[in-house]
């Protein structure tokens, strides 16, 4: 293969690791062709015969009536971009003398609320203390969803049902949260918080538009900051910015994000936080605030190499810019989550973008070139260095949501940890797939875990040196979390979720959102129907 031509002082980059079908995933650099300006809408076309929606699904199985299996008509296919690793290649895949250098997490401002996963906060398990809606645990449902479990199977501690009138493209429902005894989640322009106990409603936050923008992460006091409309119109900018305190319903300070320039449109915006930092950020530009404050901290430059877009996590914070040359070069920077600043850039080669970050202690960038079809991922040192390229053998998943979760941080199942990437290879209808961990120091795969017949394994995050996985649910199957050790073993079952009647609602999510937190494991939609008919909306199972 040939390689593509490198950016003065910057290490060779390698040929990819085999081709897509299509093109890539909107990458981020420059602004995208045919660039979809509708947040809502799916981020792939669908295959003729397919509706534009997922079908309704009851909140509860009806007596008789089973959800279609998966890739049956009237299922919306599942979406899908897949990652090709050509053995042909593997030798040209791993630059020759650079070595991996492995550096510990950064340090956080004690005095600063610190930016986490959700679900990283230990629940007390203490039951809502008021009424709730009068539905309890479980919403409606008539059906026993723990009927007829069997030994060693785990149980449905609740399943929560909405019924909402909305446009016809529906209504999302992007954002959850796992927050001490909560859990939170979006509908439409409100964000509720259910006991994570018994599932009963402990408060409501009403916003004047729909919630437009999210991020799975909190400060370590439990909160978080999210995007809504400036209107109930069609035409409406996702521009307006507010502090929620998840643990209490409480509201902080809410303020609109300005234009940077003219050239400044807030299509798809995102946004990304660390320590006590948030980004929003959009097509051309980004701005960053004090989380505890709402005070803007810094913006993109008007020139050089402006960033469009940060990547957040770890006390960290890094920036993907389009330099204002003949060929639009990307670049990467680090930057200071207070003041912007950066110290270092990593240059990519003409014609290649960023279209994932996987992890910012180390850097792990998914690389993309929309021209020859080609993919990398590679690994940064503390300095911006380029250390190693991984190399291995499979087709790899890199799964969005139909949320159309473009974020630099969205979409792929990838998890790292210190010195290891978890990336799930592609499941084929039917056929299981697997979980390979990649060591970062030498860009090798370490070992590989299959799922088991006809099953499909998604990584949640590594902890205490394992990765914790979901199994997928079947229609006639329920699902499982399991811890894999470091050594890539047996995997050992943490959740058995019942195969009763339960089973075919869990595997029925459209394009869920999952989290695993203290010993619960929740699911929740990210797309409602939206036609005034009951939908399953959030399902909680634990011990």
């Amino acid at each position: 293969m040939t390689e593509p031509p490198q950016p003065p002082n910057q290490p060779p980059t390698p040929s990819g690791y085999g081709h897509l079908p299509g093109p890539p995933q909107q990458a981020y650099g420059y602004p995208q062709q045919g660039e979809n300006p509708y947040a809502g809408a799916p981020a792939h076309p669908l295959q003729p015969g397919y509706p534009p929606q997922p079908p309704t699904v009851p909140a509860y199985p009806a007596p008789g009536l089973q959800p279609p299996a998966p890739g049956t008509p009237g299922t919306p296919p599942k979406k899908k971009t897949t990652l090709l690793i050509a053995a042909c290649v593997v030798s040209a895949l791993v630059l020759g003398g650079a070595g991996y250098l492995a550096f510990g997490a950064g340090d956080e401002d004690p005095k600063q609320p610190v930016a986490q996963e959700s679900g990283d906060a230990k629940p007390s398990g203490s039951p809502s203390v008021d009424d709730g809606d009068g539905s309890g645990p479980g919403g409606n449902q008539q059906t026993d969803l723990n009927a007829g479990r069997k030994q060693g199977e785990d149980k449905v501690l609740w399943l929560k049902t909405t019924k909402i009138d909305g446009p016809g493209a529906g209504v999302a429902t992007q954002g959850q949260w796992v927050v001490g005894d909560t859990v939170a989640k979006t509908v439409g322009k409100t964000i509720k918080g259910y006991a994570v106990a018994d599932g009963k409603e402990k408060w409501t936050i009403t916003f004047p538009a729909d919630v437009c923008g999210t991020t799975k992460r909190t400060t370590d006091d439990g909160k978080t900051v999210v995007l809504y409309e400036d209107g109930p119109s069609e035409t409406a900018n996702c521009n307006q910015l507010r502090m929620v305190d998840l643990k209490t319903g409480k509201e902080g300070w809410s303020k609109e994000v300005a234009k940077e320039s003219a050239f400044d449109m807030f299509i798809d915006p995102n946004l990304a936080m660390t320590g006590d930092t948030v980004t929003v950020n959009r097509l051309t530009r980004a701005t960053a605030f004090r989380i505890s404050t709402g005070e803007k901290l810094f913006g993109s430059p008007s020139e050089g190499c402006v960033p469009g877009a940060y990547a957040a996590g770890n006390g960290k914070l890094i920036g993907v810019a389009t330099c204002n040359d003949t060929d639009m070069t990307v670049e990467v920077q680090d930057a200071d989550p207070v003041t912007g600043k950066k110290t270092w850039t990593y240059r990519l080669p003409k014609g290649w973008k960023v279209a994932r970050v996987y992890g910012l202690d180390p850097i792990v960038l998914h690389l993309t070139n929309a021209g020859t079809k080609e993919n990398s991922i590679v690994v940064l040192g503390p300095d911006g260095k380029q250390r190693t390229t991984l190399s291995g053998e499979g087709t790899f998943s890199t799964e969005c949501s139909v949320s159309h979760d473009d974020s630099l941080q969205g979409c792929a199942t990838a998890v790292v940890d210190a010195g290891t990437l978890y990336l799930p290879t592609k499941a084929d209808l039917g056929k299981a797939n697997e979980i390979v961990a990649f060591d970062l120091a030498t860009g090798k795969a370490k070992w590989r875990v299959p799922a088991g017949e006809g099953r499909t394994l998604e990584p949640l995050k590594a902890a205490n040196g394992q990765l914790i996985a979901y199994r997928k649910a079947e229609p006639d199957q329920g699902g499982e979390v399991v811890s894999i050790p470091a050594g890539g073993s047996t995997p050992t079952a943490l959740l058995r979720h019942p195969s009763g009647p339960s089973a075919p609602i869990e595997s029925s999510f459209y394009s869920p959102d999952v989290d695993y937190s203290d010993g619960r494991f929740f699911i929740s939609t990210t797309r409602l129907l939206a036609q005034d008919k009951d939908e399953k909306l959030l399902m909680v199972f634990g011990k």
